[in-house]
């Protein structure tokens, strides 16, 4: 079982800066596909960006590409977004979500339903 906890969110004026970072604990955790994926009020969860389990493939979402960055420390259990020029609209709760990966290869998802565990979500609140 892999738990997880975020942290790193704040309120922030548009332009600036932020990094959530993301604590998994379990051996799986190593070898999870880790994903973001955040929710605004009123509105339906959506994906951020993935990372594989080795760091070499991530996947973005059309409106963070070129903002945001994901990366992982696998000696850390952490994995990291790190959201520059953040603008109102990436008002959300942000979440780190993983997904068990049994066979080892080297991919990525931006399928919620494919994600096995959640963190309890990190507010971040761009002001304009």
């Amino acid at each position: 079982q892999v738990q997880m906890v975020e942290s790193g969110g704040g309120l922030v004026q548009a332009g600036a800066s932020l990094r959530l970072s993301c604590v998994g604990s379990g051996r799986t955790f190593i070898t999870a596909v880790m994903g973001w994926f955040r929710q605004a009020p009123g509105k339906e969860r959506e994906f951020v960006a993935a990372i594989s389990w080795n760091g070499g493939v991530t996947h973005y979402a059309e409106s963070v590409k070129g903002r945001f960055t994901i990366s992982r420390d696998n000696a850390k259990n952490t994995v990291y977004l790190q959201m520059n020029s953040l603008r109102p609209e990436d008002t959300a709760v942000y979440y780190c979500a993983a997904e068990v990966n049994y066979s080892g290869a080297n991919y990525v998802t931006d399928n919620a339903d494919r994600y096995d565990y959640w963190g309890q979500g990190t507010q971040v609140t761009v002001s304009s």
